[in-house]
Formats: C-alpha cells, sequence, structure tokens
C-alpha cells in the first residue's frame, strides 16, 4: 500500500479492524461448531437424555442427524 492510498484509507482502519475481528470471532466459532471433541460430547449429551427420558426417540433421532451432519461436514 503507498503513502497516498494509507492516508486516503486511513479514516477506513476501524472498519477494517472491526471486519478484521469479526472474521477471527466467525472463524473461531466455526471451529469450534464443527470440532469433532464437542460433536461427540453433544452425542454423549443425547445418549444421556434418551436413557434418562428426557427427550423422546424422534427428538434423539432429530439431534444425533445434526451432529452426524456436522462431523461429516468438511470444510474446504
Amino acid at each position: 500500500m503507498g503513502l497516498i492510498t494509507g492516508l486516503l484509507t486511513l479514516p477506513l482502519a476501524p472498519v477494517r479492524g472491526v471486519v478484521w475481528l469479526a472474521e477471527q470471532i466467525a472463524d473461531y466459532a466455526e471451529s469450534q461448531y464443527y470440532d469433532p471433541a464437542n460433536i461427540r460430547a453433544e452425542l454423549e449429551r443425547v445418549e444421556e437424555a434418551r436413557q434418562s427420558g428426557e427427550l423422546s426417540e424422534e427428538e434423539c433421532a432429530e439431534w444425533e442427524n445434526a451432529l452426524l451432519s456436522r462431523l461429516m461436514y468438511r470444510r474446504g
């Protein structure tokens, strides 16, 4: 970036900083959402809820399908 371009875009620096921060937060959230360890822990919670009777078989099946979809998702 040249000196002139840098000076002209200086007022946009706070916006670029906010955009960068939002991208970092989104990347972290996505990595946690698709983390196999987190998904396996949620699958264990589903099984516990099934055994305790908190959730019906239909609810458990829906939840498990959603979790397995996340587990099989590959970012690319």
